[in-house]
């Protein structure tokens, strides 16, 4: 599906572009996603925020296959990670496990963002939801960029929550 004449004017109201570079921020804890685009000075700026509709786990990275756990890391999604036919409505995966998860021995599959807001080791968003990031994201793939980053996150590591986990 085409990007909502709401989306394109959002995107015309923030000076962005459809086609131009996109970042993906995962907070767990917040159960938050974020889109950001770059404009044409170089620098991302922020999107929109969106509810993740479920996530399974708990804070702290996937350790293997079947632990119903949702990754954190850094990771690149290429065309060929999207799923535009996906059983979950629309999909894209994090290519978990990366070169930093192997090193740990870490395992797992098949762990995506995707709509059906059910998740058992994915962040699950509504179709609603899904519609819009995943046309965003489509469209950076469209205009010939080779992939986009996710970051995941199991929090947002502010000042004040980085203090509070600090050990003594």
């Amino acid at each position: 599906m085409p990007l909502s004449k709401e989306t394109l004017d959002l995107l015309a109201r923030k000076g962005m572009q459809p086609g131009s570079p996109v970042l993906v921020r995962i907070f767990k804890e917040e159960s938050e996603l974020e889109v950001w685009k770059q404009r044409d000075d170089g620098r991302y700026y922020h999107f929109k925020t969106y509810p993740i509709c479920n996530w399974s786990g708990g804070i702290g990275p996937k350790l293997t296959e079947g632990d119903r756990q949702a990754p954190e890391g850094f990771y690149e999604i290429t065309p060929t990670l999207m799923n535009p036919n996906s059983k979950y409505y629309l999909s894209f995966n994090l290519g978990f496990p990366n070169a930093y998860d192997r090193s740990w021995g870490r395992t797992g599959s098949a762990l995506m963002v995707h709509g059906k807001c059910r998740s058992a080791g994915c962040y699950a968003m509504t179709d609603a939801l899904i519609e819009e990031i995943y046309g965003l994201t489509r469209e950076t793939l469209k205009a010939g960029y080779p992939s986009f980053p996710v970051r995941a996150y199991p929090f947002r590591m502010t000042d004040e929550r980085m203090a509070a986990l600090k050990k003594e």
